[in-house]
């Protein structure tokens, strides 16, 4: 668990800058050599990545959860999500980050990508997916005429190809993903979950009822709207106990409860433990 008070959230690994590029590829050595193979946990506020293993190994933290790297193998970090790498000296293969605003616009609404796209998940290496990033790594690093809109078109095939990889390894169970209003409400849920809104709120700015929304969640997910809100709040809780030196009044407050008390009886019925209880579970583990 870090010292900082806050969960790092960077651009592109260390980096503050705005991605200058379309998108950004580069091996996993060329950045992770330079950390001793071991780069920390941290979090990426605008950025998707695709990590895509083809020899060697390590182990990839994601929000907390430990997977081990079986080359060859790919890695889906969406925006938001926690995670570090420990690699295994001479690991080789790609790193492919794109701007969430691109991959928004890769996304048609009700075509039920985002569900895919949004499950940070290791999964072995396609040969069309490792084609794909050595295309892209190839056409990145290149100067040839229309790069940028080649960079482009790539991207949204990249975006299709892991949607399809993650949906089929998943069964197929999130038929309904591409419901729009169920896309939009996730998306509300994402902006808001901060906020402890109540659920006839969404509910309105939708346009639908509170009823019919519960409907379309459940359709989609097997759970209600308000324990999608829950299950979002309680992830941004477990994230800020693992990965920031908060105490648990603090991330209450940050979460918009007023009283900790009640964060904390919300936490343990949600997780099975209290928020100090979590954090000392955790640290004990380490």
């Amino acid at each position: 668990m870090t010292s900082a008070l806050q969960i790092r959230s960077y651009n592109l690994f260390g980096e503050t800058d705005e991605l200058a590029d379309v998108l950004h590829v580069e091996t996993i050595r060329s950045r992770s050599e330079q950390h001793n193979w071991q780069l920390s946990p941290h979090r990426h506020a605008r950025l998707h990545q695709v990590l895509f293993m083809t020899s060697g190994g390590g182990v990839v933290d994601l929000d907390g959860d430990a997977h081990t790297l079986p080359a060859p193998c790919f890695v889906n970090i969406p925006r938001g999500v926690v995670h570090g790498y420990t690699f295994e000296p001479e690991t080789s293969g790609w790193v492919v980050t794109l701007p969430s605003d691109l991959v928004d616009h890769c996304i048609r609404s009700g075509e039920g990508v985002r569900g895919p796209l949004d499950h940070a998940c290791v999964l072995p290496l396609p040969p069309d997916l490792r084609s794909m990033a050595e295309t892209l790594y190839q056409e990145y690093h290149g100067q040839n005429f229309a790069r940028a809109q080649l960079l482009r078109s790539l991207a949204g095939t990249l975006t299709a190809l892991v949607a399809r990889h993650i949906h089929t390894a998943e069964g197929g169970d999130r038929q309904n993903a591409g419901n729009p209003i169920f896309s939009r409400f996730e998306t509300l849920v994402e902006q808001h979950f901060r906020s402890r809104r109540p659920l006839a709120e969404y509910a309105r700015d939708l346009a639908v009822s509170p009823t019919h929304l519960n409907r379309i969640v459940h359709q989609v997910t097997g759970q209600s709207a308000s324990h999608l809100v829950n299950e979002r709040m309680l992830r941004e809780a477990r994230r800020m106990l693992l990965y920031t030196s908060l105490s648990a009044a603090q991330i209450a407050y940050d979460l918009g409860f007023s009283d900790p008390a009640h964060f904390s009886r919300v936490f343990t019925k949600g997780t099975g433990m209290p928020p100090r209880a979590f954090r000392k579970q955790l640290g004990d583990s380490a």
